[in-house]
């Protein structure tokens, strides 16, 4: 009994540049392989090198239109080309094409029009993933975006920007976010902490540039790794944890060794916090270590209102909310939000919609 040979077949190919070229799957290997002829369209593709080391002869196409490039997909090869590629006759006949890094616009619109217009005469088309983008692997593409912004021949206001210059964006879009997720917005949730991801690539890589204290993204990405694994010992280590208040106490325990050289219970607040955040601050580095040396503010109203009083109740204010487990900033923002509202609604106005961000080019 003899089986007639499969029909000839067009494989596109679709690799990922975000992960290392020969990365490839299984059946795209097997594919490569047993393909009669392999084509891509651009010499410079990364996958090239790691194909014709593994054996595999790739013909390079010169750059053609969308539609004529899948006339040239879907035409029967010269004789000899398909069944018998690079003379050993092992090749079947299929083709394969090597899809671009820009993912070949248009490209599948054409075929598909052929398809129609020629039904019958068209090879079975199929679209093999030869490689798949890893979870965060859009980051790698953030990464070239800032790169190319900040080299030679990019944008002339990120070129020009510093650390310093940088700073009021950082507490902007910090704020923006926190005003996402105290109002619930999942829209401009995701919109603000890729704003302040943002931040976080470009202050790394303004810091590339230094020369003498350079480092990269990689670089502060791996710190944060370090200092995770280090401080969770319970889920990285055989330190066991029994709930959430033993795991918060050895990360203070381990923090506190890591921050010996500190004089005081308080150094590492920055004091460039907002005045009630650094109160908060302030008073839970105090609660936490146990420091007993200084009492509590008086909880009272004043008889008479002053700077210094006004300033001090609030201060009292904070320690009792520390005390009773809530966020006294949290607290504030939400009834001034209230207030807010409140005036806007006795005003005939409908609430207060939510400011943009910071204007950069």
């Amino acid at each position: 009994m003899t089986t007639n040979p499969p029909g000839p077949k067009l494989i596109l190919l679709i690799t990922t540049h975000r992960v290392a070229p020969g990365l490839l799957s299984w059946p795209a290997w097997e594919a490569l392989r047993s393909a009669g002829r392999v084509l891509a369209g651009d010499a410079g593709h990364p996958q090239l090198p790691a194909l014709r080391q593994a054996g595999v002869e790739v013909e390079v196409v010169a750059p053609v239109s969308a539609p004529a490039l899948a006339r040239l997909l879907t035409a029967a090869p010269a004789d000899g080309a398909a069944g018998d590629r690079a003379g050993d006759g092992d090749g079947d006949g299929t083709t394969v094409w090597l899809g671009g890094p820009d993912g070949d616009p248009g490209l599948t619109d054409a075929l598909a029009r052929l398809a129609v217009e020629h039904a019958g005469e068209v090879p079975e088309i199929e679209v093999l993933p030869g490689s798949y983008d890893l979870p965060g692997s859009r980051l790698l593409d953030l990464v070239s975006v800032m790169d190319r912004l900040r080299s030679p021949g990019g944008c002339p206001w990120d070129a020009e920007q510093t650390h310093a210059s940088l700073v009021k964006y950082l507490v902007e879009e910090a704020f923006e976010l926190v005003e996402a997720i105290e109002e619930g917005d999942r829209d401009t949730l995701r919109e603000e902490l890729g704003d302040v991801l943002l931040q976080v690539f470009f202050h790394s890589r303004i810091a590339e540039e230094h020369p003498t204290g350079a480092f990269s993204i990689d670089d502060v990405a791996g710190d944060i790794v370090e200092k995770l694994m280090y401080r969770h010992p319970h889920v990285f280590g055989d330190t066991e944890a029994d709930g959430a208040a033993e795991v918060e106490a050895n990360w203070e325990t381990l923090k506190a060794a890591e921050k010996s050289d500190r004089e005081s219970v308080l150094d590492g607040v920055p004091a460039g916090l907002p005045a009630l955040a650094y109160a908060a601050k302030l008073v839970s580095r105090v609660r936490r270590s146990g420091f007993a040396g200084v009492p509590d503010e008086p909880y009272e109203l004043p008889a008479e209102l002053t700077a210094e009083s006004a300033g001090r109740l609030l201060l009292a204010v904070a320690q009792r909310a520390h005390d009773a487990g809530l966020d006294v900033d949290a607290a504030l923002r939400a009834a001034a939000r209230g207030y807010r509202d409140t005036v806007r609604a006795a005003e005939g106005l409908k609430p207060a919609e939510q400011p943009g961000g910071p204007e950069q080019p």
